[in-house]
C-alpha cells in the first residue's frame, strides 16, 4: 500500500493552512462540510492521526471517527429535515478514493431526492456558512 501523504488536502486543513466550515472538533477528530456537497449539511469526518485510508487506521481512531459519524449524522438529520442519511467512505482508487487521508461522508437524504454526482458543483461560502451553524445549533441538541 501507498504510504500516507501529508501533503494532502485534508492535512492541510488539520494544519490550518486551508479554511474550513468546521462543525465539530476534538482532540482526535475533525468534522466539516463538503465545498462540493451531494446533498444539503454533506459532511465529513477525520482522524486527527494520519490516516490514507479504512486499511491502515488504527482501530481506535477508526471507532473514534465512527462514533463521531454517528452524531453527526443525528445532527444532520434534525438539522436538515432529512428522511435518511446516506454513510459513505472510499479505500484506494479502485474504491472510488480521491483525497487520501481517511474520511466518512454523511450526506441527508430526502425521499425521491437524489445525490448530486460527486464534486459536481462547488456551494457559495456563504451558504455553507448558515448549514454548517445550523449543525452546530443541532449537535448541541444530540
Amino acid at each position: 500500500m501507498t504510504a500516507y501523504d501529508p501533503s494532502n488536502i485534508f492535512a492541510k486543513i488539520l494544519r490550518g493552512e486551508i479554511p474550513c466550515h468546521k462543525v465539530y472538533e476534538d482532540d482526535r477528530a475533525l468534522a466539516f462540510l463538503d465545498i462540493m456537497p451531494r446533498a444539503t449539511g454533506h459532511t465529513l469526518v477525520i482522524p486527527k492521526n494520519p490516516a490514507r485510508n479504512l486499511l491502515d487506521v488504527a482501530p481506535d481512531d477508526l471507532a473514534h471517527v465512527m462514533i463521531v459519524a454517528q452524531r453527526i449524522a443525528k445532527a444532520a438529520k434534525k438539522a436538515f429535515a432529512a428522511d435518511g442519511i446516506t454513510l459513505q467512505q472510499f479505500s484506494e482508487t479502485a474504491g472510488g478514493q480521491v483525497v487520501f487521508h481517511l474520511h466518512v461522508h454523511i450526506v441527508p437524504r430526502h425521499e425521491g431526492v437524489p445525490m448530486k454526482p460527486p464534486a459536481s458543483e462547488m456551494e457559495k461560502p456563504d451558504v455553507l456558512t448558515a448549514h454548517a451553524e445550523r449543525l452546530r445549533a443541532a449537535l448541541a441538541e444530540v
